[in-house]
């Protein structure tokens, strides 16, 4: 018998048989956009139904206010965001860091910080109370380390991290405090039907680690584990994203934060080998992503997809896998090469 998306996702993480490898879907919303016209689809849904992507579906809490109290233009973080079109595709970054100029804790503190008690949370029941069972059910994604770039400047942050302690705490205090009643609430009024949710922070870049193990350690890892034991509190898995060449990390990751599945395992880094992860890790965790969103989806052929998904299929024959790109796809990739990565591992995914 045909398995639905969330019997498949939850069978593989449970351990459990399942009829086929499992597929999910990252792109940019003019990515999005492009083929619910070019496959002639009305809805996301009915996308996902025909290219057999075994989607997750998300639901989220509502901010109730329109912008930050202390500024019309920026966000709950009193961000403010410019639109960058980089041909390839536009994002929003960061264009004004609320604080850059800050120098003390006490400036820290006195930050207008969100407040938990802004956000609609019986949304997520009311969304629930209409959901049809198809889909696995996923909630909430942050990456602190990045928003703290937002909030302070890129540059500034990882200065912070060795010649300002005492600021970095502060900060990644206020945002992992936010997050971790704000998810805590998302989980409650989920009300046991939530699946999966992200502990997330990049890592890794294109080419090694963004910070020292010993960095990750001391500022990020006993948060993390935190926050992957609230979620495990309430029967959900826990998905971590990092980017890049994030190898060194990955046995803390394991051991000590506890994750379930790892995404998007940019193979082409140094480290982010297909082979090694599955001998090193293949036993521990499910690996989702890996289809190369850099080469050989914008820039390959159709043949070039095919044997990519089908090269994947093999390597990953001895662990758990979930094809998906491995990371948003961006708008210069051809529609005909996205439908061949779904159709492939369609075909050829059958176990």
């Amino acid at each position: 018998m045909e398995m639905t998306p969330r019997q498949r996702w939850l069978a593989l993480l449970d351990r459990q048989p399942v009829d086929r490898i499992p597929s999910d879907y990252q792109a940019t919303g003019e990515v999005t956009q492009r083929l619910l016209r070019d496959l002639g689809c009305a809805s996301e849904d009915a996308m996902w139904r025909k290219l057999h992507i075994d989607k997750r579906k998300y639901v989220e809490s509502r901010w109730r206010l329109p912008h930050h109290p202390d500024d019309s233009q920026a966000d709950l973080w009193g961000v403010r965001y410019q639109r960058m079109d980089y041909g390839s595709g536009a994002y929003d970054e960061p264009a004004y860091c609320p604080l850059a100029a800050a120098e003390t804790v006490a400036e820290v503190d006195a930050h207008r910080w969100p407040d938990p008690d802004d956000f609609d949370y019986d949304v997520i029941a009311r969304t629930l109370d209409e959901d049809d069972g198809y889909w696995p059910i996923h909630s909430c994604c942050y990456e602190p380390f990045l928003l703290y770039g937002y909030l302070r400047g890129l540059e500034r942050s990882f200065e912070d991290l060795v010649l300002r302690p005492e600021l970095a705490d502060a900060i990644l205090g206020h945002i992992f405090a936010f997050y971790y009643e704000h998810q805590r609430r998302c989980f409650e009024a989920g009300g046991g039907r939530i699946h999966l949710t992200w502990v997330a922070e990049d890592l890794g870049s294109q080419t090694g680690p963004l910070m020292s193990l010993a960095m990750y350690r001391r500022f990020l890892l006993p948060k993390q584990a935190r926050m992957a034991d609230l979620a495990r509190s309430y029967g959900i898995h826990v998905m971590y994203h990092t980017d890049g060449a994030a190898r060194l990390f990955l046995p803390d990751l394991i051991e000590r934060v506890g994750i379930e599945v790892l995404n998007p395992v940019q193979w082409r880094c140094p480290g982010m080998e297909r082979e090694g992860l599955v001998a090193d890790f293949g036993d521990h965790i499910i690996f989702h992503g890996s289809i190369d969103n850099q080469h050989t989806l914008p820039f390959g052929r159709v043949d070039d997809v095919v044997a990519e998904v089908r090269e994947s299929i093999e390597i990953y024959r001895p662990a758990r896998w979930i094809c998906n790109p491995c990371h948003n796809i961006q708008p210069n990739t051809p529609t005909a090469n996205i439908v061949a990565m779904y159709e492939t591992i369609h075909e050829f995914g059958r176990l």
